[in-house]
């Protein structure tokens, strides 16, 4: 997959050099190329900005760089989703990193100051995306984040490929189960016996049972698009009478 990033502060990305992103570039298994914005400026002082048709506080990034820039690196016909990392954009999950990873390509427009021009998002983009109901600076962090959850759907990126299917929101839409290595024994809190057991149809019952409870008592509203069995729902019901139940994690 190739991913292309539009930005003014390319530096940014030198974060994705490191760790699992950076095994998967040095194999090929992800092409992440991040381009500068501000050397398509036809400005004499290469400005990417300017301010605000209307009035209003801040200053609006320009058309004609984006545009040159945009057309650069992913001409048309484009064989992949143009994207635009906005807080207006629809709201990021699982389910659309899993879309987004089987897309060719993808290309990524990193606003900043109090926008882009609107002509560039009608004409190039294909998609609005934010990652919550919050406003950051710019767009680096949020595509950042998308590079990073896209990235490891693919096949090759995570060293296990159940890795990704485990995960919180994950096929079935819960949260994912608890985790534990060694030692046996921390400071008085013992691993629960069922994973030492050697026994993995007791062990797989355990995690989802657990994925169930913790899905129930941090996210519930998860719980009514999840994928789970008339009878675990019966069993959800009866922890919200009883919230005590099911507790232990021997």
């Amino acid at each position: 997959m190739r991913i292309e990033v539009l930005t003014i502060f390319p530096e940014m990305f030198e974060a994705l050099d490191s760790s699992i992103l950076a095994r998967a570039r040095e194999s090929g298994t992800i092409d992440i190329r991040v381009t500068d914005i501000r050397p398509f400026s036809k400005s004499k002082h290469k400005n990417t900005d300017d301010y605000p048709f209307g009035g209003g506080a801040g200053m609006v990034m320009t058309p004609q760089p984006i545009a040159d820039a945009i057309e650069y690196v992913s001409p048309i016909p484009y064989l992949g989703k143009r994207i635009f990392m906005t807080p207006r954009g629809k709201p990021f999950n699982q389910a659309m990193a899993e879309e987004l990873s089987h897309e060719p390509g993808l290309t990524i427009l990193c606003g900043h100051y109090e926008g882009v021009d609107e002509r560039v998002i009608e004409r190039y983009i294909d998609l609005e995306i934010s990652i919550g109901d919050y406003v950051l600076t710019g767009g680096e962090l949020p595509a950042m984040v998308l590079i990073d959850c896209v990235a490891r759907l693919r096949e090759g990126v995570l060293g296990s490929e159940r890795s990704a299917d485990e995960d919180s929101f994950s096929f079935d839409g819960l949260l994912e189960y608890p985790q534990f290595t060694r030692p046996r024994d921390f400071e008085g809190m013992k691993v629960p016996e069922v994973l030492l057991n050697g026994n993995h149809a007791q062990i797989d019952a355990w995690r989802r049972e657990q994925s169930l409870l913790v899905t129930l008592r941090r996210r519930p509203d998860l719980l009514e698009k999840a994928s789970i069995t008339d009878p675990e729902r019966a069993w959800i019901r009866q922890q919200s009478v009883y919230p005590d139940h099911g507790e232990s994690q021997q």
